[in-house]
């Protein structure tokens, strides 16, 4: 029985989906969804680099942490936003090419998995991240606390996507 298509198992008089066969489709459908939202992701936040009130309104996030404060030392802060623009405008692409080569995408995993680290690390560097008043809790602000808490799935399907990506391109490989 092919594991592409889902067939139907017939009981004595019931047909019945094979769980296995939807399993590996949804995971299928599910890793390209993946894909293309973490893709769309950093194409449109890259993107949004270049627009100056963009640029200032992450000013607060990234010239606290000592990681990237850098940034804004070299190039401004325009400048700094920018070359964050390109680098996850280049990730977004890489991302995407998984349909060309898995490869890529790996390369585009990993680098999305460390600007996701990076900005995990804003949680810890960032006055307000926890609401005011409530300074010893755990409760997040909406901006930037929540903002960034976000950062922890995609940070997470980044991992996953280099996983899938290199058992992707390990199976090219012997195919050939």
């Amino acid at each position: 029985m092919s594991t592409n298509a889902m067939p139907l198992v017939e009981g004595a008089s019931t047909r019945q989906l094979d769980s296995t066969a939807l399993g590996t489709t949804v995971s299928r459908v599910g890793s390209w969804l993946v894909t293309a939202a973490l893709a769309i992701i950093f194409l449109w936040f890259g993107s949004m680099k270049f627009v100056p009130f963009q640029a200032e309104g992450l000013a607060g996030i990234i010239s606290n942490n000592p990681l990237i404060s850098w940034l804004y030392t070299l190039f401004g802060v325009q400048g700094g936003a920018r070359f964050l623009g390109v680098f996850e405008l280049a990730t977004g692409a890489l991302l995407a090419a998984r349909v060309i080569d898995p490869r890529a995408s790996a390369l585009g995993a990993a680098m999305g998995a460390w600007a996701f680290l990076l900005t995990i690390s804003c949680m810890f560097t960032t006055p307000g991240v926890i609401a005011a008043g409530h300074e010893g809790t755990l409760n997040l602000s909406t901006a930037p606390g929540a903002f960034l808490l976000k950062d922890v799935g995609l940070f997470a399907a980044c991992i996953w996507l280099l996983g899938q990506s290199l058992n992707e391109a390990s199976t090219r490989r012997r195919l050939r």
